[in-house]
């Protein structure tokens, strides 16, 4: 199975005749009719855009064969995906999130830190989860400053680990005048 990268999530339904809301993650929202079917992560399930429309912050979509609410409704919440040779070419400094998952992550020094696990988006920007050999992911912002480098030919990204934050440890603890800490 090639590899698929996620391009939109549908939504709720949106009114009687099976519209629902479309979430793209492309962007050019209307790219997800130009790349013709779009299948489940499984593979299982297949759609294709019939009409799409811009809404606020999303699309409002039909797909051929879904006519009404109720089958609508039974799409919320669906990714859909398209294979990676699909999508356009990418600008250099620019990544799909599947080309860094897997990737080594390594200090500027060099010293491996782990694998790319996911890339995120809260809402403030990207995140890029690091999976230690052991013990907890690491979750930093995916940021020219903290990650100075991606090579892809080799497999890996350059991770310039953020300092301490000022007070985390006892000793920057400022004391009060008077007393103790």
């Amino acid at each position: 199975m090639p590899a698929l990268v996620c391009v939109a999530r549908i939504g709720a339904a949106h009114g009687v005749r099976g519209a629902v809301k479309l979430w793209t993650f492309t962007e050019d929202p209307f790219a997800v009719q130009r790349y013709g079917p779009l299948v489940t992560k499984d593979g299982a399930r297949q759609f294709e855009v019939a009409q799409a429309r811009e809404a606020k912050d999303h699309l409002v979509a039909t797909f051929k064969g879904v006519t009404t609410r109720d089958e609508a409704e039974r799409l919320n919440g669906i990714e859909l995906y398209v294979a990676r040779e699909k999508l356009p070419a990418t600008d250099e400094d620019e990544y799909y999130h599947t080309d860094l998952i897997g990737l080594a992550a390594v200090t500027t020094a060099g010293n491996a830190l782990g694998r790319v696990l996911a890339i995120h988006n809260f809402g403030a920007g990207d995140i890029i989860e690091i999976a230690p050999p052991k013990g907890t992911t690491m979750l930093l912002p995916f940021s020219n400053a903290v990650v100075p480098e991606v090579d892809l030919a080799g497999g890996r990204v350059v991770i310039a680990l953020p300092q301490e934050i000022e007070g985390e440890d006892e000793d920057s603890v400022p004391s009060r005048p008077g007393g103790d800490p």
